[in-house]
């Protein structure tokens, strides 16, 4: 099982990413799958996720109004559209898969994780 995490970069307050998780070895439509992000210095902090039937979306606080998680079954990859980015929102960030419906926003639920892309917002 892999998870390829992409699409960090370094972009100005107010613009965009949009990162990508393309998983091999299992079927994204069977997962729970997240996104979470880890700050220098601080924990790893749950950002959005998706239940396996893509019918329930969670978003912490801070991500309401602006990230939205997708998943695209063809692909096998999800995403996460980040827009008005903030230099807070400066991170690695990190995509993860679990079997089944499970609590998301818990990064304990998680089996399979990505290695990481690197997210800075500066101007």
């Amino acid at each position: 099982v892999q998870l390829q995490a992409s699409g960090g970069g370094l972009v100005q307050p107010g613009g965009s990413l949009r990162l990508s998780c393309a998983a091999s070895g299992l079927t994204l439509d069977d997962y729970t799958t997240g996104w979470f992000r880890q700050a220098p210095g601080k924990g790893r902090e749950g950002v959005s996720c998706v239940d396996s039937s893509d019918s329930y979306k969670w978003y912490t606080d801070s991500a309401k109004g602006r990230f939205t998680i997708s998943r695209d079954n063809a692909k096998n990859t999800i995403y996460l559209q980040m827009d008005s980015l903030k230099p807070d929102d400066t991170a690695v960030y990190y995509c993860a898969a679990a079997y089944g419906s499970v609590a998301g926003e818990s990064a304990n639920s998680y089996r399979y994780w990505g290695q990481g892309t690197q997210v800075t917002v500066s101007s």
